[in-house]
């Protein structure tokens, strides 16, 4: 069975909008590699329309061993609009998001990645199948854009692991099945 670990970038503010606008100059050897190191175990990736719109935009035409990667990847992409997927390996997931994530869970061996914070996490995290949390805390406030996590949302997390990199940004990682 797969653990679905959410990978978000977000500013000590709480914004986690569009964050290839605001991450370069902290995008050291240390971040890179750790970042490399998660894709590199991760099986497949989950994501809604707007992050794949985002991802796919960013990456499949970039080279690299990240770029590599990513694109190489399987990608479910949930999603009720979406009319076609044309990144690499990429799926288009439809019907009830818990049940379908859910049976991806149980089929997949491995890592399944979310990367970001947006609807589906919002959904999977209220219904259960997000097992962490991870979130890159940046050391920038931009001021204004979309949040982290929205009013309502309330999950008991128990802290897994703190690494502090270089240029300031913190990774934490949470359990996010602690009840």
């Amino acid at each position: 069975m797969a653990r679905i670990i959410e990978s978000t970038l977000m500013t000590l503010d709480g914004v986690i909008e569009d964050p290839a606008k605001w991450v370069g100059r902290y995008l050291d050897d240390d971040f890179q590699k750790g970042a490399l190191e998660r894709l590199l175990r991760t099986e497949a990736m989950l994501m809604g329309r707007n992050t794949y719109g985002l991802l796919s935009r960013d990456w499949a035409s970039q080279k690299g061993e990240f770029a590599e990667a990513i694109n190489r990847v399987r990608k479910y992409v949930i999603s009720s609009t979406l009319e076609q997927a044309n990144w690499n390996n990429s799926t288009i997931v439809r019907g009830d998001v818990v049940r379908e994530v859910s049976k991806l869970k149980e089929e997949v061996d491995g890592e399944l990645a979310i990367y970001g914070h947006g609807l589906l996490s919002q959904t999977l995290l209220k219904n259960g199948p997000i097992d962490e949390i991870r979130v890159s805390i940046f050391p920038l406030l931009l001021g204004s854009g979309k949040l982290l996590f929205r009013q309502g949302e309330q999950r008991a997390l128990r802290l897994i692991e703190t690494l502090s990199l270089p240029t300031g940004v913190v990774v934490v990682r949470y359990d996010s099945t602690a009840q």
